[in-house]
């Protein structure tokens, strides 16, 4: 599971005391402008965060992150290029930060830790692609029970108008659903 890799991974750094810095946030504040180069990981130790992108005007939710969670910006991490996403806490959030030529510095060191970068890649990228075969051919009652059977922490973690946009639907409309 993605977690255990992350956690991993997590440890790891903490034990090389490699971490740059740890930052905490308000409410609502962005930590990763749209249209920026970010080459930075997030750890999130406490609270919750949202990658997003805007279009006319509307929110477009990729992932969210939680307690535990790695968040990044991962095409601008991995191209150092501007990406559209935005990164911005839903609720008061604390991460750790390590930059990605620390970061790759670290992990190349060792075989096993840069088997572990590659492990959570792949869950990602696996991820992602049953996200959007999920958005793309499902109802939005089943995309409503997949998330709920895969990532039901996110019901506890992050508000119903956010899981809406990331669900592709109203709040009303994910509001219908739940009921029994």
């Amino acid at each position: 599971m993605i977690e255990n890799a992350v956690q991993i991974l997590k440890k790891k750094i903490a034990d090389a005391h490699l971490w740059e810095d740890e930052l905490k946030f308000k409410r609502d504040t962005v930590i990763k402008e749209s249209g920026t180069v970010d080459t930075h990981l997030y750890f999130l130790e406490e609270g919750s965060a949202r990658v997003y992108f805007t279009e006319d005007a509307k929110e477009h939710i990729v992932y969210f992150g939680y307690k535990g969670s790695l968040l990044s910006a991962i095409d601008s991490f991995l191209t150092d290029t501007t990406s559209t996403l935005c990164i911005k806490t839903i609720k008061k959030t604390k991460v750790r930060i390590i930059s990605k030529k620390q970061f790759f510095s670290f992990i190349e060191k060792e075989k096993e830790t840069l088997t572990l970068w590659q492990q959570v890649l792949s869950q990602l990228l696996v991820m992602q692609n049953n996200r959007e075969k999920n958005l793309l051919l499902d109802a939005p009652i089943a995309r409503y029970q997949h998330l709920l059977e895969t990532h039901s922490r996110l019901f506890q973690e992050i508000p119903h108008r956010y899981i809406a946009s990331y669900l592709r639907m109203t709040p009303e409309t994910l509001s219908r659903i739940q009921k029994p």
